[in-house]
């Protein structure tokens, strides 16, 4: 079944009276989320560094960018397939990780509902070191959909091969490794409400069921919890240089992506590293203000990884959004807060919904403005405006 087809299964069912469960557009999605969520959830998730400049910019890039229409192309059956360390997925689209994704939902297992999401769809999930149930848990429920697991690489070593360990026996197809966030960004929003989550002891199972993590503490983090998340807090954040990446490298034979790359020399020598895939990012404007939009370095990171995939995240918003980032030479493109409200307003079923809509509307762009593959959208078939 087509991508488009979901337009289709709407429109049927509105001859019986049926309306989507869900809003059709971010907007809508953002509105209702925000009246579902705890304020202090909802502003770590809708919430910037800053002013939150960088964060719109990264929305606002997209509107720059025009597709060029091509007629006569006979787009009847469009193929979004894309091939990524050996396997062919289905589209081009993954569920970026979501740090609090776990409090999104309303149940308290946004991490589990992402994953049966992931499941349902046939979209892989990267699943976030900061995670209310444990890794191998999220794992089970991804069925035979590919899931990745993003790595905070704390300072303890012998943590960080053990967390990798257990993804690798977990069955993820590769790690992450988020470079931006081994400190927490300048947040007004979570700074006037004094929130941080993990500091509340909330996301922090990977840790706390890890047997190295466990072992430093003086008594099991179920008995002492605010040990726990003091010991979390002088972990957590390890400022790599590239004189770790050949110890990254070594702890794994899992593809190693390396997320946060949004400069071309960067690029060049993590390619040179050994990773085997660049992931340009600016953590959607939550970690730093004032910086570019990532989707501008986008072009340059590609040119730069000579070959190697290109993960993409950052503002993406729409269908829309995703083919331009495409075009201009993204492998796959990640989804962050429109999911995370999907999760909000209806768990499994509301993220599913929320990519089914991106993907139907991608695959109609493609329809309509005559490019039935993903490998016609290159960056000739864009027009700056």
């Amino acid at each position: 079944m087509a991508f488009a087809d979901y337009q289709n299964e709407i429109y049927l069912n509105g001859l019986g009276g049926v309306l989507p469960s869900f809003p059709m557009d971010f907007a809508g999605l953002e509105a209702k989320a925000r009246a579902a969520l705890p304020p202090s959830v909802w502003s770590y998730v809708a919430g910037g560094a800053g002013d939150e400049h960088t964060q719109r910019a990264n929305v606002a890039a997209f509107a720059r960018w025009g597709l060029i229409p091509r007629m006569f192309v006979g787009a009847a059956q469009r193929d979004l397939t894309v091939e990524l360390f050996g396997m062919t997925l289905p589209s081009p689209v993954f569920l970026a990780p979501v740090g609090v994704i776990g409090l999104c939902a309303q149940d308290g297992h946004g991490d589990l509902a992402t994953a049966r999401a992931a499941a349902r769809t046939g979209v892989p999930m990267v699943a976030s070191t900061l995670s209310v149930d444990p890794l191998e848990t999220v794992a089970d429920e991804l069925g035979d959909v590919p899931g990745f697991f993003q790595l905070y690489t704390p300072t303890d070593r012998a943590l960080a091969e053990s967390l990798v360990h257990r993804a690798e026996s977990a069955g993820y197809r590769g790690i992450v490794v988020t470079l931006d966030t081994w400190i927490t960004g300048w947040r007004p929003r979570d700074l006037s409400a004094a929130n941080f989550p993990q500091l509340r002891g909330h996301c922090l199972a990977n840790y706390f069921t890890d047997p190295v993590f466990r072992a430093a503490l003086p008594r099991p983090p179920e008995e002492d919890p605010p040990s726990a998340v003091l010991r979390w807090t002088q972990v957590f954040g390890n400022p790599l240089t590239w004189q770790d990446l050949d110890w990254l490298r070594s702890l794994t034979d899992l593809p190693l992506i390396v997320k946060g790359i949004c400069h071309p020399e960067d690029a060049r020598r993590a390619r040179d590293g050994g990773v085997d895939a660049i992931y340009c990012s600016n953590h959607g404007g939550r970690q730093a203000n004032g910086g570019l939009p990532a989707l501008n370095a986008l072009p340059a990171v590609v040119e730069a990884a000579d070959g190697l995939p290109v993960l993409f995240d950052s503002g993406v918003r729409s269908g829309a959004d995703i083919v331009k980032a495409l075009a201009l030479g993204a492998t796959a493109v990640g989804i962050g807060r429109p999911y995370a409200y999907g999760c909000a307003l209806g768990g499994t079923d509301g993220i599913v919904h929320v990519l089914r809509a991106l993907l139907a509307e991608a695959d109609l762009i493609m329809a309509v403005d005559g490019y039935p593959r993903v490998d016609d959208l290159v960056p000739e078939a864009l027009q700056a405006l």
